[in-house]
Order: C-alpha cells, then structure tokens, then sequence
C-alpha cells in the first residue's frame, strides 16, 4: 500500500522546502562524474513536483544552486548550468500544460545572459497558471537573502520611505516576499544541517531528513517527509494544552 493512503488531506503543509543533496555521493558510489549524478537527480525533481501537485501543495521550494557552489570546480559549475538550460527548455511545456508556475530566487544576476533569458522566459510564460507554484533557489543563500532585505531597507529608510521595520516589513524585503514560509524543510542524504537555506523563513518549519540521495528521490519518499511532518505537533511556542 502506498503511503498516500495514510495521509490526511486537510492537514498538508502550504509550502515544502527541499534541500536536494547527494547528487555527487550517489554517481560516485558507481564510479561516474558527479555530473552524472545531477543528470540523474532530475527525475527526482520531476516526481516531486509532480506529486506536490496531485496532493494540491501550495508552493515548492527547490535548492538547486548555493551561493557557496560557484566555489566548486568550473567544470562542474558549467555542466550545471548546461544542465539547468536543457532541463528548463523541456519542461517549460509540461509546467504549462499542468497549471504549474515557476518562480526563483536568489542572486540570479551572476548566470550568464543565456541562462538568464532562459529562466526569465520560462518564467514569464508559466506567470498566469494557477496551480503549484514551483521556486528555484538559485545561486541562493539564506544570509544573502537577509542581507539584501537589510540593504534595501537601509536605502528606503535612508529616502525617509521607512521609519521602523517589524517582522512583516522585514519579510516584505526577502527574497520571498508574498509567499507562505516554509511549514516543512526535506533534505536528503542524511546530512543534518540547513546550508544556508531560507534561514529567516524556516523558523517554524518541520525539519525532515532521510538517508536517501536525492536521485532515489521519489513520490513514496515524499509521502514519508508529510506523514512526518503529520506527525508532529505543530505549537508556534505554546502549551501542547493550548492548541
């Protein structure tokens, strides 16, 4: 029997986030190119979309680049980018004919005028469906993310546009802006840390994680993360007697 069985409906989380790791761990363990393995992670990202969608989740957040891995050897660095281009190219068609929008965030300015065009189009296109919202955390870092709501602020407030920032001013300056948080964070490959992802906006969040590599990724093991994230007892700081 399929995990779906035991979901319950009326209690999925609006937003998940995914932190989709061990890519390279996975090809090397079969004695490929960590390329192959990103290559590979592909289909999990196809089956986790696909599944959000069916169970009708609000938004998906996907950390498909790290301000830190444009560190990593350029060889790499452009076969991701060579792949973020074929992959966008090729699903742009099937996101429209499944209501689905794509949005990103992150220091986009970074890539190269092709993929630039190539996302911002897909984009566009994708704007006016109504249906899941797939992000892509792209050349994205939490504390990048805050550090231009900070500098963005500073210039408003330096114009004498603002005068006190709260919470919800502050967040209307991230990278997220409009955007539920996160009520779920899944990473795979049993690595136990948040690397610098949406750190404002997980505050909340259940935080799921599984040895599995994220190219064995699947719809089953997404049932998993929300049979979880079912089983906790979400309190927001309160009293188990207060909720």
């Amino acid at each position: 029997m399929s995990l779906i069985e035991n979901l319950n409906k009326s209690n999925l989380p609006t937003h998940v986030a995914v932190i989709m790791d061990g890519n390279g761990r996975w090809a090397k363990k079969r004695g490929k190119m960590r390329l192959w393995g990103h290559r590979n992670g592909v289909e999990a990202v196809r089956s986790t979309i696909e599944a959000a969608a069916e169970l009708q989740i609000g938004y998906l957040t996907l950390y498909a680049f790290s301000s830190e891995n444009w560190d990593r050897p350029q060889e790499e660095v452009m076969g991701l980018m060579d792949l973020l281009v074929e992959a966008i190219e090729k699903e742009t068609p099937k996101l429209l004919k499944n209501n689905i929008r794509l949005q990103a965030i992150g220091d986009t300015e970074r890539f190269s005028e092709k993929v630039k065009n190539k996302l911002n189009n897909c984009i566009a296109e994708t704007s006016q469906c109504t249906g899941l919202t797939v992000v892509l955390a792209l050349s994205y870092s939490g504390q990048w993310d805050i550090l231009q709501a900070v500098n963005s602020i500073a210039r408003l407030s330096k114009q004498g546009e603002i005068e006190e920032v709260d919470r919800e001013v502050f967040e209307q300056h991230l990278s997220t802006a409009g955007m539920p948080s996160p009520e779920l964070m899944i990473r795979t490959s049993g690595e136990y840390r948040l690397s610098n992802f949406l750190l404002w906006q997980l505050a909340y969040a259940e935080l799921y994680f599984t040895d599995v590599n994220w190219p064995d990724f699947n719809k089953e093991e997404f049932y998993k993360a929300l049979n979880y994230y079912q089983s906790r007892e979400r309190r927001f700081g309160k009293t188990s007697e207060q909720i």
